[in-house]
């Protein structure tokens, strides 16, 4: 029996914070906002900034990507080991999206972005044992690198649904993952902090298991949201 409330509060909060990122998926899903796509196609030529800055919002609102690094980093109590995991999901996440795009590579959308999601529930899963009681040993470095691929691939899926101009496009890819990538960063530095200081809180353990199961669960959620919608279009 907890003798204090705190993780009872902390489930609250968390559940609730999945919630609201899961309903805005109604609204944004994985892809690029209304008013972002309209900008983009207005545009020709090589627009460095304005492609730059649209990367690193969808990256800082992308909350399918930060669920999934976020249950990457989570234990991960090593600077460099952060380093290593998010530069390989960096990397897949780079080559899927530039070259998806570039290279026209056709994919269902809403069972890319169900990968996705499942991403989510995996590394959730991992973080509370469940690979480890199933017998199951995954190397983790080709795993966020596989999923990186996978993430990156469901934002080329969205932009091949604009009509991009052609020309520059191959610099206004590179800008737009350079933004990712910022935004990537900066997602991942508040990540880290709010990690490390709450790992000094004497109930870390206990709200450790809670939060993973959150994550999971939201996972399931964004999984099954997006299989519904190819069942429905099917």
């Amino acid at each position: 029996m907890l003798t204090s409330t705190a993780p009872f509060r902390t489930f609250q909060t968390l559940f609730g914070l999945s919630m609201t990122l899961l309903f805005a998926s109604y609204a944004f899903g994985h892809g690029v906002a209304e008013g972002d796509a309209s900008f983009l196609q207005s545009k020709q030529g090589l627009q460095f900034w304005p492609y730059a800055y649209l990367g690193a919002k969808h990256m800082v609102t992308g909350y399918d990507h930060l669920l999934f690094l976020g249950g990457v980093i989570f234990f991960v109590s090593q600077i460099r080991d952060v380093g290593i995991y998010v530069t390989l999901f960096a990397i897949g996440h780079s080559l899927t999206l530039i070259a998806g795009v570039w290279f026209n590579i056709e994919a269902n959308i809403y069972l890319v972005d169900a990968l996705i999601g499942f991403s989510v529930v995996y590394k959730a899963f991992d973080n509370l044992g469940g690979c480890q009681r199933l017998g199951l040993t995954i190397k983790p470095q080709p795993m966020v690198f596989a999923f990186g691929l996978a993430h990156g691939f469901g934002l080329a899926t969205k932009l091949q649904e604009l009509a991009l101009d052609q020309d520059g496009l191959l610099g206004n890819l590179l800008a737009f993952n350079l933004g990712v990538e910022v935004g990537q960063l900066l997602a991942l530095l508040a990540m880290v902090l709010g990690l490390i200081i709450w790992r000094r809180h004497r109930y870390f353990t206990r709200q450790a298991i809670i939060a993973n199961i959150v994550i999971m669960a939201a996972g399931f959620l964004l999984t099954g949201y997006q299989l519904s919608g190819y069942f429905l279009t099917h």
